[in-house]
């Protein structure tokens, strides 16, 4: 379909049957009363479009014939009301997702002056201002988000949210996602149109305002960037791996497809109901919500598809937003139909139920209405032309920009497209086994390794230096350096222990070349600070994508610092994802199915050429590499010895010490690691022996005393308890968590809203408090430390954390065993 007859389609949707929008058939006099007009001849029906093109697409098929009468069919006279409501549902969900998902509640963790981190713009000369000018952009950008809501200043307002938007979204592309992009696309498409000439604030100023009609291209815009999203989302799902049931593997085991688990296993769950389910319906959602015929079925699956993912997914204010957009492709006139429906005495607190006046802005038919008739002929103007010109140009550019991928190429990695106005919503899940940071001085050449926040896989990668010796980590060569000059950072020591990200607030930056070469050039900024002159810095990033190998995505030899980077060309220091080895996640899952609950599997396929340095921690037992493909030689280092394993071998790797896996095939080798917790094993085994006794003290078949250290298992509290095993402490935490998780999943609907209120609540009290704190500053500058001190911990203040939160993140991540999920 071409662009111009689309956004046409776009435009007459549900439009055909609107009376105040068929001058060619009825004219308005007076109060809105309406008389028949003398009847048109009819159209010769060899034509074929005089019938079913208007019923079916509310527009004549010569509509399109010409440019003019394109420009008259969208700028014809429509009824405002459900732009309106659609304005002020918008801007009352803008202005809660600011302090959420805009991040106005955290602010000053992101943004305190003076904090050393690594940031990453889209525009390197984009920083943040200082802390409290920051609020004071918040602020502004939610007053607009007011604004729109009421339609207030409405021209004003959308500037007011639109400038602080795009410059917060600009400054941190770590937190770029489709829907975040789409606010923007919706903010700057309302500072375009007429959204205020219904349920406004201005219309109560300005009457000529007040209730008056707007151009269908308000319209059209507006429903065509709805039907992208869906549309362009699936057409991405039509990837392999979305259409085999890779993406969203585990998805189905979450409690909202437990009625689609009782007639089916939940494999068939995630390839039918998941995948297929969320393929059909991106593929059909706005076509089918065009027509009059198949819009309820459309509205009832869409509204339940969105809100099945708020329950979901993380994603803020988006759900609600899709379900905001929903009735925009219901006759136009339907807040006005349901007001009229309301009980007179509610009606003067609604919006109004008259018919809408006539607006200078719209094209009245050729028939006319009386005010078309007073002001006789006039020629389109340069108003409804720039209206006509800016849909079809915003249309085709939206339909680009998502196959822009041979433009900006240098945003590309293992998935194509700048990450955010793509739509691939979903369709590539990401799983991080390690990540390491390597530095080297270019003076002295000694390296030493940043700890990048990720905890490693069990068994752990280790480090060394190029002759095999244990390296140093920066923590503790920062110790023994003389005329050390700041501070050791967070998350700089050992790459074997998880801690907080060093220099930055976000983990994205793996996934991306562009990103990844600008954290490199901020350490190389950073680390002379720590006597590291003329720094070199490695990433060697393991990551599997939709249940694939796990396999490098850079080239860990490259000097990042130095490597070349354009938005407009290729990376060529970026490692090819290994397809060719997708076939193989049939059997990798079989390898997995196959082995007992204690007993754990991790795939590893590398290039030829390169080599994996590993180590094995002292609590793993029985740990063994496994040669799936190609041929490798496994170096022990403490030993000196080497072993060149074929296809199908296996060699036994000694616990507490290093090896290396060298590549030596021609092709891709592809291995993995069988290990058993040997520590965690002997640690359940512990707490079954400890229920055990526990329930026969309680039924009366143990008879001997307990010793003091057991005590606390009978009543299960650790109050007043001097002398405790660390075994039995570690068993009544567990016990006491699970008994916390099962009093959250049996809580009542009124305690679990009772607990979202609260927890929403304390979101917003913050974000109000921390912004009056931060004006303040501003117009009267900041008081002393203390009272500042007291006043940041009255905005802190909340009600107590629940202990099973903590738990679960707690047993989720034992669970994982520091695996890493990301799904973009």
């Amino acid at each position: 379909m071409r662009p111009g007859r689309a956004a046409a389609v776009a435009a007459a949707a549900g439009e055909a049957q609107l009376s105040e929008e068929m001058p060619a058939g009825k004219k308005r006099q007076g109060q809105g009363r309406w008389e028949k007009k003398e009847k048109e001849p009819p159209g010769p029906r060899g034509s074929g479009e005089g019938g079913w093109a208007k019923r079916l697409l509310g527009f004549e098929g010569a509509d399109l014939c010409s440019w003019q009468r394109f420009v008259c069919l969208l700028n014809r006279p429509t009824d405002p009301s459900s732009l309106g409501v659609f304005r002020f549902l918008f801007g009352l969900l803008m202005a809660l997702d600011i302090p959420q998902e805009r991040g106005l509640s955290y602010l000053d963790h992101k943004y305190l002056d003076g904090l050393r981190v690594c940031r990453f713009p889209l525009f390197d000369f984009l920083e943040p201002l200082p802390l409290d000018w920051m609020y004071l952009v918040y602020t502004v950008m939610l007053l607009g988000a007011v604004g729109v809501m009421l339609g207030c200043f409405y021209r004003l307002s959308c500037l007011l949210f639109l400038l602080p938007y795009w410059y917060v979204f600009f400054l941190d592309k770590t937190t770029w996602n489709n829907h975040s992009y789409l606010y923007g696309l919706l903010g700057f498409q309302f500072l375009l149109i007429n959204a205020n000439r219904y349920w406004s604030l201005d219309g109560l100023r300005n009457p000529r305002k007040r209730n008056a009609h707007v151009p269908l291209w308000n319209y059209t815009v507006l429903r065509m960037q709805i039907f992208i999203v869906y549309f362009i989302a699936g057409i991405k799902k039509l990837d392999a791996d979305w259409v085999e049931g890779y993406s969203m593997g585990s998805l189905a085991r979450h409690w909202l497809f437990s009625p689609f688990r009782l007639v089916l296993s939940e494999e068939m769950t995630s390839l039918l109901v998941v995948h297929g389910g969320g393929l059909l319906l991106d593929l059909t959602a706005g076509f089918l919500l065009f027509f009059d015929a198949t819009r309820p079925v459309a509205l009832f699956f869409v509204s339940y598809f969105h809100g099945m993912n708020s329950q979901l997914f993380s994603i803020g204010m988006f759900s609600y937003t899709m379900l905001a957009t929903s009735p925009l492709f219901c006759y136009p006139d339907w807040p006005r139909r349901l007001v009229a429906r309301a009980p007179a005495c509610f009606r003067c607190l609604l919006p109004l139920a008259e018919p809408p006046q006539p607006s200078q802005e719209c094209v009245y038919g050729e028939a006319g209405w009386e005010e078309r008739l007073r002001r006789g002929a006039r020629k389109l103007g340069l108003r409804q032309k720039l209206g006509a010109i800016f849909t079809v140009l915003y249309v085709v550019e939206q339909f680009f920009l998502p196959y822009s991928h041979f433009i900006t190429q240098g945003y590309n990695n293992w998935t194509n497209g700048l990450y955010g106005y793509s739509w691939d919503m979903m369709v590539h899940s990401r799983a991080h086994q390690h990540t390491k940071i390597t530095y080297r001085d270019g003076l002295t050449g000694e390296v030493g390794y940043l700890n990048p926040g990720t905890a490693a896989w069990l068994p752990s990668f280790g480090t060394e230096t190029p002759n095999g010796r244990k390296c140093q980590p920066l923590a503790a060569q920062m110790e023994q350096r003389e005329g050390q000059r700041a501070p050791l950072p967070s998350g700089v020591g050992s790459p074997l222990v998880a801690t907080a990200t060093v220099f930055t607030q976000s983990r994205r930056w793996k996934d991306h070349a562009d990103m990844l070469k600008q954290y490199a050039t901020c350490l190389s900024h950073l680390l002379p600070s720590y006597n590291i002159s003329e720094p070199e810095i490695y990433f060697d990033i393991w990551v599997s994508i939709n249940d694939r190998f796990q396999q490098r995505l850079f080239d860990p030899r490259v000097d990042i610092v130095r490597a070349e980077w354009s938005p407009f060309k290729k990376t060529s220091w970026l490692k090819p994802l290994l397809v060719d080895l997708s076939p193989w996640r049939t059997k990798l899952q079989e390898i997995e199915d196959s082995l007992d609950n204690q007993t754990e599997v991790v795939f590893i396929a590398d290039f030829p050429g390169l080599h994996l340095e590993n180590f094995v921690s002292e609590d793993l037992g029985n740990t063994s590499l496994h040669l799936l493909k190609g041929e490798v030689i496994v170096e022990v280092v403490n030993a000196q010895k080497n072993q060149t394993l074929q296809e199908g071998d296996r060699i036994q790797l000694p616990p507490g010490e290093y090896h290396k896996v060298f590549t030596v095939s021609e092709e891709p080798s592809c291995y993995m690691y069988i290990y058993v917790n040997t520590t965690e094993a002997a640690l359940e085994q512990n707490f079954t022996r400890l229920q055990e006794l526990r329930e026969k003290v309680q039924n009366g078949t143990e008879t001997e005393p307990l010793p003091p250290e057991l005590q606390p298992i009978l009543d299960g509290s650790l109050e007043n308890v001097t002398q405790t095993d660390p075994i039995v402490e570690a068993f009544l935490r567990r016990e006491q968590r699970l008994v916390e998780l099962q009093k959250r999943r049996n809580a009542t609907l009124a305690e679990r809203f009772h607990r979202f209120v609260a927890k929403k609540y304390f979101v917003f009290r913050r974000s109000l408090l921390m912004t009056w704190i931060s004006l303040r500053n501003l117009v009267w500058g900041r008081p002393s430390l203390e009272q500042l001190a007291q006043e940041v911990a009255y905005a802190n203040m909340q009600q107590p954390e629940p202990k099973e939160a903590a738990s679960a993140g707690e047993q989720a991540g034992a669970r994982t065993q520091g695996q890493e999920r990301s799904d973009l």
